[in-house]
């Protein structure tokens, strides 16, 4: 009997028999989010006035948020059409519409590239400007027009 309640209190804590540690902060505080989540959210920031000014252009296109580049050895960076690149490694890419592999329409696409938007800035202040230039950047191909119309300078 003894051994077994031994046991049993063993598979409540962990190996040191300090128990199981909780969260560093409450999930309601800022600094809980992830980075993935906070360069998430500084990117809706980012889109939200140029989508106030642009709406009824940019209802067929869609931002995404991807962590790295699939970098392809066959296409040199000057030539791949619709990437933004900042030496070797694209910051972002404009995706066309067009029509995926079982047929069906896709929308048009901008792809934002977070690991190397960070590795660029050298503070949340210069992050929050290279992701607003490159999706003015993005948004002005996609339509057809200067970055300055975007902003509207």
């Amino acid at each position: 009997m003894a051994r077994s309640s031994r046991y049993r209190r063993r598979m409540r804590r962990d190996r040191h028999g300090r128990g199981l540690r909780g969260p560093l902060y409450p999930a309601t505080l800022p600094a809980a989010a992830s980075r993935a989540e906070k360069f998430d959210a500084l990117v809706l920031d980012a889109l939200e006035p140029i989508e106030a000014r642009w709406r009824t252009e940019l209802t067929k296109l869609d931002v995404a948020v991807d962590d790295v580049p699939e970098v392809r050895e066959e296409l040199p960076p000057a030539q791949a059409e619709g990437v933004l690149h900042d030496g070797v490694v694209p910051l972002s890419r404009l995706v066309p519409a067009g029509v995926d592999r079982a047929g069906l329409p896709t929308r048009a696409r901008i792809v934002l590239y977070r690991r190397p938007l960070e590795a660029r800035a050298k503070n949340p202040d210069e992050l929050a400007e290279l992701v607003h230039d490159v999706l003015v950047e993005q948004i002005a191909s996609y339509l057809g027009v200067e970055p300055d119309i975007i902003e509207g300078e």
